[in-house]
């Protein structure tokens, strides 16, 4: 986690992935991004995923918990007042809901749909999974951040 942070800014990451998301919903239109940059962030992605399936099922203990009267609801965003307190909560929801393998069939999915122009859509729910990935960054921010500040 520590390293997809030291090469990727969190803003910029779910900027991206917002970005590369709305391009595979979209019919009949492209990405306008270098495909290198779509493969790089999707290359990215994948180690991410792993890394936090990795944090998921190896740590057992919380970290921190943040008292709730300090937490603005910006500062939030899409994690519940329980995920803010004990990140790792996200992590173990998401891959108990989806396989390393099924995130990895949504990212690469939506890497294929928003380089090319296409008159079909993703199959399958993608929103869950896209969900999932963004409070993943969220989360493992957080965790890096709080780490930081002991």
């Amino acid at each position: 986690m520590e390293t997809y942070f030291q090469i990727n800014d969190l803003t910029a990451s779910k900027e991206q992935l917002n970005n590369i998301m709305n391009y595979a919903l979209k019919r009949n239109s492209r990405i306008q991004e270098d495909p290198s940059v779509i493969l790089h962030f999707y290359q990215a992605m994948r180690s991410f995923i792993r890394a936090g399936y990795f944090i998921a099922m190896k740590e057992k203990k919380v970290l921190i918990n943040t008292p709730l009267e300090e937490v603005s609801p910006l500062v939030l965003g899409l994690l519940s007042e329980k995920e803010y307190q004990n990140p790792l909560l996200v992590f173990k929801k998401a891959f108990k809901e989806y396989s390393i393998q099924e995130f990895d069939y949504f990212i690469s999915g939506m890497a294929y749909f928003s380089l090319g122009v296409y008159s079909n859509l993703p199959e399958r729910n993608m929103i869950n999974p896209y969900i999932h990935l963004i409070k993943m960054l969220d989360a493992a921010y957080l965790l890096l951040e709080r780490r930081k500040n002991k």
